[in-house]
């Protein structure tokens, strides 16, 4: 559900003197109704989201979104780790050795300086991006994940809860 602001057109809802004389009465009447129109179409808009300041470069949805996908990054390079490790040796010590030295809290950051490393990392790193889109589109639980979130923050909010009442009201378990 997404919500947006209807701002009022310009010189919308400005009320003007009464038209006297030379003015038809229609021509009146029809602008008078075009303002109770564009005045309702002003009016503030109705949301049931919750305003959150502090997200200047976006929502909290996209802040969640830039995080999930560094970690995507972080799944797609252990996925293509394992498989190197299994048939190719050298690349998986390569790409071993680039990791140690590189962080992978910017999926952006690893990948550029991964695809500029050696011809060999370059193509480590198309196939870090291809594991990782592959990933996304149709192995991560999107489902899981929301029921999973719910439950952690209600668990933890009833922890806290608990503890405190338990704190205050000095009773023993």
């Amino acid at each position: 559900m997404e919500c947006s602001v209807v701002l009022p057109l310009k010189g919308a809802g400005v009320v003007g003197a009464r038209p006297r004389g030379g003015v038809p009465v229609q021509a009146f009447w029809r602008t008078t109704e075009r303002r109770r129109r564009l005045a309702g179409a002003a009016a503030p808009a109705r949301c049931s989201k919750m305003y959150v300041p502090g997200f200047g470069e976006g929502s909290p949805e996209r802040k969640a979104a830039t995080n999930l996908q560094h970690f995507f990054n972080y799944v797609a390079v252990r996925v293509v780790l394992s498989q190197l490790e299994s048939y190719n040796r050298e690349a998986y010590y390569e790409l071993r050795e680039f990791v140690s030295r590189t962080s992978l809290n910017d999926a952006e950051i690893f990948c550029k300086k991964l695809m500029r490393e050696s011809p060999r990392l370059k193509g480590l790193a198309m196939r870090i991006l291809e594991v990782r889109s592959a990933y996304v589109k149709s192995d991560f639980e999107w489902d899981n994940l929301k029921k999973l979130s719910f439950k952690m923050v209600d668990d933890a909010n009833t922890k806290l809860m608990r503890d405190y009442v338990l704190e205050v009201s000095h009773i023993e378990d």
